[in-house]
C-alpha cells in the first residue's frame, strides 16, 4: 500500500485491491501507479466529484494513449485518512464540475 500527502495535507492510500480494481475497470492505467500518485500530491485542478469524492487531474505530454490528463477520484475521509477510489486518462476535464483548486 502507498500512501502520498493530497493538496490539502491529507493521507490519501492506494491500496493493491484499488489498483486492481482500476486496471481491470481502465486496462490502459496498467503500470501507472507512479502517475496516480503524482496527480494526487501535485494536481493542475481539483474538482468536486460525487458523493463527497474529489478529482483531482494532471497533464502529461505523453501517457500509453496519447497526450492526456491523468484523473484520479479519492475520497478524504478525514483531516487524517483517505483513499484512491478509481484513476482514469481523460483528453479534457468536466466542464461543468466545479472547480475547487486550480494551479
Amino acid at each position: 500500500m502507498k500512501i502520498v500527502l493530497s493538496r490539502s495535507g491529507v493521507p490519501i492510500r492506494l491500496t493493491p485491491e484499488r489498483m486492481a480494481h482500476i486496471g481491470r475497470r481502465h486496462p490502459e492505467m496498467a503500470g501507472q501507479e507512479e502517475k496516480i500518485l503524482e496527480t494526487v500530491t501535485e494536481p493542475d485542478l481539483i474538482q468536486e466529484g460525487d458523493a463527497e469524492t474529489k478529482i483531482g487531474l494532471k497533464h502529461y505530454p505523453k501517457s500509453p494513449l496519447t497526450e492526456k490528463f491523468c484523473a484520479v477520484v479519492y475520497r478524504e475521509v478525514s483531516e487524517r485518512d483517505g483513499f484512491v477510489v478509481t484513476a482514469y486518462f481523460c483528453s479534457r476535464y468536466a466542464g461543468k464540475r466545479r472547480i475547487l483548486w486550480k494551479r
